[in-house]
């Protein structure tokens, strides 16, 4: 079957994460880059969450990963935060406004769970 002129494959672009580890391999450091990035050069970061689906197979393949100094405080707002975009993507991808909502609500109730809006005006 010959592709459409739509998946005809143009340009490629590339996402590079790089995980400093120490002597027993627990990551230190972390950075990542993309080669369509509008801000070049690798950028610092804590945590990773990467999933990559697997259409052959129909699982998921995933890449948590984590630096020895990220907070809890910080991982509660990168968890908070990944739900509500998770909530967004599946929006665009599947046009199903409740159960993106319904990712969302889950988002909210989660970060109520944890006190993340306390947590927040306490730094204020």
């Amino acid at each position: 079957m010959a592709k459409s002129e739509q998946d005809k494959i143009v340009r490629s672009t590339e996402l590079k994460i790089q995980v400093h580890l120490n002597e027993e391999k627990m990551p230190v450091s972390m950075d990542w880059d993309a080669t369509d990035s509008p801000v070049k050069g690798a950028k610092d970061c804590k945590a990773a969450m990467v999933a990559i689906w697997d259409g052959n197979a129909k699982i998921t393949q995933r890449l948590d990963l984590w630096t020895k100094d990220m907070q809890i405080d910080e991982m509660h707002y990168f968890f908070f935060q990944t739900f509500m975009t998770m909530a967004d993507t599946f929006h665009r991808a599947t046009n199903n406004k409740e159960a993106s909502s319904d990712i969302r609500q889950f988002g909210q109730d989660f970060a109520k769970k944890i006190g993340l809006f306390d947590q927040k005006d306490k730094n204020s």
